[in-house]
């Protein structure tokens, strides 16, 4: 099963991509045993195959990551970035296989340990994204353990185990107040254990702060309609859409907005 939902799953490539890169050092020159590597050709294609993944042009990222992964066999990070490729194209068994390859070379990789509880997610996989968020959270010296935190509590969501969701998310917020995907996870918990109320206080004082977000303008619509507020609840919805026109998330806004009658 997809985990097909209004986005809350914090992938971020862009910034592990940055934090993989800075954590890792280059790998020595080519030895005489393999004289065919070349890290320093591999880096270069490496580096570009990111730029087009960041661009968002995956066919071009994936030829170039592939190439570099041809010069320097065995490298955690192009390994990881292939990884992201496949993600992004919603081929997730290769986005696993990619990140637990990586994983076996550099077991403290966290970037890829994360976007691998994120493929397990969007499987649907649960209990297994669950299992990975865990070692990450083992780490006492992982540095943003609010991410995992908040996809451990999106998985129990997923699995209607809305007081383990609550707990989970609500220890991402105490350790970074502000954190969107913990604020929209829990405003989602609340809306599925009939909570509207709390849930719109809590997504009207995070909109103030993240106003660009449309999953909090969504998320604040189920909310304002379970308070029987349907003016208020169309107002929202219309905003998420303004926000992320021709998105899936616009999709399921509008379907929200016919069965209000608006």
């Amino acid at each position: 099963m997809n985990a097909k939902r209004p986005g809350w799953i914090a992938l971020c490539a862009a910034a592990w991509l940055l934090a993989a890169c800075a954590a890792t050092p280059p790998e020595p020159a080519s030895s005489p045993e393999r004289p065919e590597r070349n890290p320093e050709l591999a880096e270069a294609a490496r580096q570009l195959g990111e730029a087009y993944l960041a661009g968002g042009n995956l066919v071009a990222a994936l030829r170039e990551l592939k190439r570099a992964e041809s010069l320097n066999p065995g490298d955690p990070i192009t390994l990881f970035d292939i990884g992201l490729v496949y993600y992004y194209r919603e081929r997730y068994d290769q986005a696993i296989e990619h990140f637990e390859k990586a994983l076996a070379i550099k077991p403290d990789f966290a970037p890829a340990m994360n976007s691998l509880g994120n493929a397990w997610l969007e499987k649907g996989e649960w209990d297994k994204a669950i299992a990975v968020y865990r070692r990450i959270l083992e780490d006492a010296f992982y540095a943003t353990p609010h991410f995992p935190l908040s996809n451990t509590g999106l998985a129990y969501y997923q699995k209607k185990d809305y007081a383990q969701a609550e707990k989970y998310f609500q220890e991402a917020l105490r350790i970074q107040p502000d954190f969107p995907n913990a604020v929209g996870g829990l405003a989602m918990t609340y809306n599925a254990t009939g909570r509207h109320a709390e849930a719109a206080l809590r997504l009207e004082r995070a909109i103030k702060k993240h106003p660009a977000l449309p999953q909090l303008h969504y998320e604040l619509g189920r909310a304002y309609r379970g308070t029987g507020e349907p003016d208020k609840a169309a107002a929202a919805f219309r905003r998420a859409i303004e926000l992320a026109p021709e998105s899936p998330l616009a999709e399921e806004a509008l379907r929200q907005l016919k069965a209000l009658g608006k």
